[in-house]
């Protein structure tokens, strides 16, 4: 059984992991908890599981953790959420018409995208006075808008991939748009929603014709929309732990090695045949240089806790370009994330334990 006996608290303080969500990001989410719940260190925490569903319903989770990826359901457990009120700090588990109180040491937010690494959760986690795992309410939000993170990062001197943003009302005028691209920005591009993450939304354009259903398909999640261009060259990530305001740490460059045109939802989660290399067939100097990229990024953005950044070198020039900064990246079994530290001699159990006590 997850959920420990009140009594064991004495001795060890209660997680919560919150998963699911109700952004499009809900099946990674549960792929990521599912693999932090099963490497945690059990003689430290009661882990207390809550599934929030594609709806927005909170649920106190009651079954095996080896089905915590595959709930197919809408409604098991009880109802639980996490009380604003600070004089609370807890979980308010509702059965019928009574309200118990579930004290919450620290909160592990393992949701990704919009309603979860947005600043949402970690407003409502700061209104409730509860410790949790990750960036705050201001780099949450900032990160998670890829036209926000872009004009932060424009002013570090570090290049960034050519890009557009457009608002819903500028996207009217098909035509006003098309000349920008084509004069901005040119073909083959990609147009991404501005708050996503996991590449959801994103399509590669390679001519006008598909300019448009592109658009539409990315205004389906966001009303604000990145047309960028498309770098003809290597993509890699590189992983930081630390504090803007103290020390920060980053590993080895990893290169991500698609199965596709590109390194989309389907090459990230679903096919077999994407790759990653760790660490990167680099030079050190380049090694160094991304290390050094994402460390200015990350306090510049005022992340706390971990990030991922994401990077490329294009082939023409050998210019590093920075692509974007991910909060709350996965942590699946194949997500690069863990695996990046795995190589600098952390492995799973000890880098989700060293997040948690980062966040006490």
């Amino acid at each position: 059984m997850i959920l420990m006996e009140m009594s064991d608290r004495l001795n060890r303080p209660n997680l919560v992991v919150l998963f699911g969500g109700a952004g499009p990001e809900h099946e990674v989410s549960k792929m990521s908890a599912a693999a932090i719940v099963s490497n945690m260190p059990e003689d430290k925490y009661n882990i207390i599981p809550v599934y929030i569903t594609k709806e927005g319903e909170w649920l106190l989770y009651d079954g095996a953790v080896d089905n915590l990826s595959n709930i197919k359901w809408s409604r098991f457990g009880t109802k639980a959420v996490l009380s604003p009120d600070r004089s609370d700090k807890g979980l308010l588990r509702i059965v019928n018409d009574k309200v118990k109180i579930v004290p919450v040491d620290i909160v592990f937010p393992v949701l990704h995208g919009m309603y979860g690494e947005d600043g949402t959760i970690q407003g409502l986690c700061e209104l409730a006075g509860i410790p949790y795992v990750g960036c705050g309410v201001f780099s949450s939000a900032v990160c998670i808008d890829k036209a926000a993170t872009k004009s932060v990062v424009s002013g570090l001197k570090v290049k960034q991939v050519d890009s557009l943003v457009l608002n819903a009302s500028e996207t009217a005028d098909f035509k006003k748009i098309e000349r920008k691209v084509r004069s901005k920005i040119g073909y083959p591009c990609f147009v991404k929603p501005s708050k996503t993450g996991s590449s959801i939304g994103i399509t590669k354009v390679s001519e006008k014709s598909e300019l448009l259903n592109a658009v539409e398909n990315a205004l389906e999640f966001d009303n604000k929309i990145i047309i960028e261009k498309m770098v003809a060259g290597r993509e890699f990530s590189c992983a930081i732990l630390g504090r803007y305001d103290g020390e920060v740490s980053a590993t080895v460059a990893g290169e991500i090695l698609a199965d596709g045109e590109f390194y989309d939802y389907d090459a990230k989660y679903i096919k077999s045949g994407s790759r990653t290399v760790i660490p990167a067939d680099i030079s050190e100097e380049m090694h160094e240089k991304i290390k050094e990229m994402s460390i200015k990024i990350f306090k510049a953005t005022e992340c706390s806790g971990l990030a991922r950044a994401d990077f490329f070198i294009e082939d023409e020039t050998g210019n590093i370009l920075f692509n974007e900064i991910n909060t709350m990246p996965g942590f699946t079994k194949i997500s690069m994330f863990p695996m990046l530290w795995a190589e600098m001699g952390v492995n799973f159990s000890d880098l989700i334990d060293r997040l948690i006590l980062m966040s006490i």
